[in-house]
């Protein structure tokens, strides 16, 4: 017979259940938002592109980012989503879907910042040794900068038990070590810095990203 505890856990199910979303209503999103950019981008990775997602712009609304984050706490398998005791991200792009997560979950959540280059818990957060954590990016490209936020948070004490993100743009190519549970998969063609096509090259480039190439 089910428990109180148990009732609440099912009822919280057919929420997270009822707020599925497909792929076409994820990139209605980000063209409502206007969040995909066209143009020549260098990515916080380093590769180019002529596209950018600027989630910063599919996030600005408040109802937009928890119809995001719930549709993406879906993805989770209920097993890893059960054994997860807190959220981090990575700033500066992880922040708000990190704490949109955080209420998709009823869980903390917090984030890492690198000041000097590499990524620390600062302004008082702390894990609990042997925390469960969640890792939330907005978008992974080669999934260096998750693999550095997976490994600051294993200095920090927690233990990362899966990544979810909003997009994954590697074409399924990231290896972050952990379960990785994107919202949508959007494979625009990246390139090294010496493999840059002509016509991207003649157009002038933008830097986005918020960690220095």
């Amino acid at each position: 017979m089910c428990n109180h505890l148990c009732l609440l856990r099912n009822h919280a199910q057919s929420a997270l259940d009822a707020l599925a979303m497909t792929d076409e209503d994820i990139l209605h999103e980000f063209r409502a938002s206007e969040a995909l950019l066209e143009g020549h981008f260098k990515l916080s990775s380093g590769r180019h592109s002529g596209h950018y997602l600027q989630c910063a712009r599919v996030l600005m609304n408040p109802e937009r980012a928890g119809r995001l984050a719930f549709a993406l706490a879906q993805k989770i398998p209920r097993d890893i989503r059960n054994a997860i005791d807190v959220v981090v991200s990575p700033a500066m792009g992880g922040i708000i879907i990190g704490q949109e997560m955080g209420r998709a979950l009823g869980k903390d959540a917090m984030f890492l910042e690198r000041p000097e280059g590499e990524f620390h818990l600062r302004r008082g957060f702390r894990i609990e040794p042997g925390a469960k954590v969640l890792m939330v990016e907005d978008v992974v490209t080669t999934g260096l900068s998750s693999r550095e936020a997976i490994a600051a948070v294993g200095r920090e004490g927690g233990e990362v038990i899966a990544e979810v993100a909003l997009v994954d743009r590697s074409n399924g190519t990231a290896d972050l070590a952990v379960p990785f549970f994107p919202l949508v998969d959007i494979a625009f063609p990246t390139y090294a810095e010496d493999e840059v096509p002509d016509e991207l090259a003649a157009i002038e480039v933008t830097k986005p990203g918020s960690r220095a190439a």
